[in-house]
């Protein structure tokens, strides 16, 4: 596109690079918009909630019940000859039920969050989706594509991880370490002033350990993001480091930068890998001084021997869903954070359309007079709104600028009170040095940028009246980058036309000189390109998107230096196929081979966005001006 634009923001796999993910900007906002999604689905999450109480309520019941096991069922046992276990075993067959309850709640509760966070996530992707394709061109001008990407696979992936398994973690830990700490006070308000005491060291440790780490991990995700993006660089320009002999100098560079992406993840994974052992070794302190101190009040009978073991099994618990809370809580954070980025992106401004004005099909009755029909005619009108009714007009193809001016940041102008006129069925060709305009005059036909200034009317109507699908309908372009998708040869030409048959196809392509070719392919037009048509030449894929246009059978064709990347034969075969394909239609062409321009039937010098030399080639060169100067060598294209 236009050089004069500000450039696009590099991005890797995580976002733009050497940027990390970090915390939310607005917390509260984007928690309510993950609810959102998740409220049709209330009556799942309430069973999941269930599952989760069932869950907790099962581990903390089952080792209460060590309390009643000990005092009621085993210790009067002890010294008997020929004890009676029924009644024991009648005990631990109901401590069994219990955590098979809390298996089987567990199993229900992944299965449902599972379902729901699919259904989920396969929302979000599809409003994502929809939205996307709603934005205009200048969106994706200045975003990387990689960090666009990031949203539909780094940030869904984090979201799932947080809706399937954080998320109901967190809730599990909250619900089991209020449950374990009222079951342990009821149990002991002694023993619970020295496990407050060890609680507040191990939250004082994880702090610390966990700025530490976070801090650390900051500066690996922004290692990580330099590596991964000098890696998809020298990917895309792998062919310029081979031609420049610069394979050890690239080696070089990256390993500076695998060293520096080694030393911070050995810094962030060292600080992380430590909180794990030290709170362990903390957690077997703390049952030891329980212990200790339990047993010496059940000697002194100030407690029972069943609620020391009962309290004993809460403080080897207690530990867990703390740790538990302090990771799930960083992931949380990371989630919502990506989250956040999906949701910028759908709150993205979309294309506005205030036109009323439509394109149809027409056909004449019998008096001569326009009147739509749902056939394809080869007869393109303009519907337009008058007097509570619409008029049929048909479409010309005359298109003028009149005093036209733009810029696409507000500061640099591109475009300087440019006036120009195309008539019905003329050629007309603009030439210049890069950034003086021409692409951006063929963006702006199309609406893919609005004007400052000016007016630009198509048939006499303001193209800001005009609906931007119908208006883009009656345009086909065929631009200087060939991008061709995933599928077969008839099916990427017919892309100009779903409708198509395929003799239209076929058509097409002859009139595009690409048939040939195409049947010269392993498959013919049954072939499938992949890799945007890679197994294909430069020129060929170039051809194939000519045939496109031409399916597509507009008033207007627009031609962005369709010829720069065809060989000279192959142009010459164009040219004369093109010749066909753009009788009776308004033809735009940008070239920076003028022998492609002059039979036009204008041609607009363009400089620094201005128009400084216009007329046919014989005038043109006549007036020994630019375009003279340029079509003799005398001056080049830059």
């Amino acid at each position: 596109m236009n050089q004069n634009r500000e450039p696009r923001r590099q991005g890797g796999p995580g976002g733009p690079r050497g940027v990390p993910m970090g915390k939310p900007k607005d917390l509260k906002k984007t928690i309510g918009r993950v609810l959102s999604y998740l409220k049709d689905y209330k009556l799942r999450l309430f069973f999941v909630m269930l599952c989760i109480l069932i869950n907790s309520g099962s581990a903390i019941a089952g080792t209460y019940f060590l309390k009643p096991l000990f005092n009621k069922y085993l210790i009067p046992l002890i010294g008997q000859k020929n004890p009676d276990l029924t009644g024991f075993a009648r005990a631990l067959s109901g401590m069994a039920a219990i955590y098979l309850a809390g298996v089987l709640a567990v199993f229900g509760q992944n299965r449902i969050m599972l379902t729901v966070s699919t259904n989920v996530l396969c929302r979000i992707r599809t409003d994502l989706f929809s939205h996307m394709e709603q934005l205009p061109i200048s969106y994706f001008d200045a975003h990387a594509t990689g960090d666009t990407m990031s949203r539909y696979t780094n940030d869904i992936d984090t979201l799932r991880n947080m809706l399937s398994q954080s998320l109901p973690q967190f809730f599990s830990s909250t619900i089991m370490m209020v449950g374990v700490f009222v079951a342990m006070l009821w149990l002991s308000p002694m023993l619970m002033i020295l496990v407050m005491l060890m609680l507040a060291l191990m939250v004082t440790v994880t702090r610390k350990l966990g700025r530490r780490s976070g801090a650390a991990f900051k500066r690996q995700q922004r290692a990580l993001g330099k590596v991964n993006g000098y890696i998809e660089e020298m990917m895309e320009g792998q062919k310029v480091v081979k031609v420049f002999c610069h394979e050890e100098a690239v080696k070089d560079e990256f390993h500076q930068l695998n060293e520096s992406l080694c030393a911070a993840s050995t810094e962030a994974n060292t600080a992380a890998f430590l909180l794990m052992p030290i709170m362990a070794n903390l957690s077997y302190i703390h049952y030891a001084m329980t212990a200790v101190f339990g047993s010496l009040m059940a000697i002194k009978g100030m407690l029972d021997l069943g609620s020391v073991a009962s309290f004993l099994q809460f403080t080897r618990s207690f530990s867990q869903p703390i740790t538990q809370l302090s990771q799930q809580f960083n992931t949380l954070l990371s989630a919502l954070a990506g989250a956040e980025r999906i949701f910028r992106l759908m709150d993205e401004p979309v294309e506005e359309d205030e036109g009323d004005v439509t394109l149809v099909c027409a056909k004449r009755d019998a008096q001569g007079n326009l009147v739509d029909c749902e056939e394809r005619t080869g007869i393109w009108a303009w519907s337009v709104p008058e007097g509570g009714g619409r008029r049929l007009s048909e479409v010309r193809g005359a298109v003028v600028f009149n005093d036209v001016t733009f810029s696409y940041d507000g500061r640099k102008t591109v475009l300087n009170h440019v006036s120009l006129y195309a008539k019905p069925g003329q050629k007309i060709a603009f030439v210049g040095s890069t950034g003086a305009g021409k692409t951006t005059i063929t963006n702006l036909i199309n609406r893919f940028y609005d004007i400052h200034e000016g007016e630009i009317t198509y048939d006499g109507i303001p193209i800001q009246r005009i609906r931007k699908p119908d208006l883009r309908r009656s345009l086909s372009m065929v631009l200087q980058d060939a991008h061709l998708f995933t599928g077969t040869v008839m099916e990427n030409i017919r892309y100009g036309r779903l409708d198509a048959t395929d003799q239209e196809v076929i058509r097409a392509a002859r009139l595009a000189n690409a048939d040939t070719f195409i049947r010269h392919l392993p498959k013919g037009y049954d072939t499938l390109l992949q890799a945007d048509g890679n197994n294909l030449s430069q020129g060929q894929r170039q051809l194939l998107t000519i045939a496109r246009a031409a399916v597509a059978d507009p008033p207007v064709l627009v031609l962005d230096e369709a010829t720069s990347s065809i060989d000279t034969r192959t142009e010459s075969l164009i040219e004369r196929g093109m010749d066909s394909l753009m009788e009776g239609r308004t033809v735009f062409v940008i070239a920076h081979r003028l022998s492609t321009v002059h039979n036009s039937n204008a041609i607009m010098v363009l400089e620094q966005g201005q128009i400084i030399e216009r007329g046919d080639h014989d005038d043109l060169i006549a007036a020994k001006g630019k375009y003279s100067q340029l079509y003799t060598g005398m001056f080049e294209l830059d």
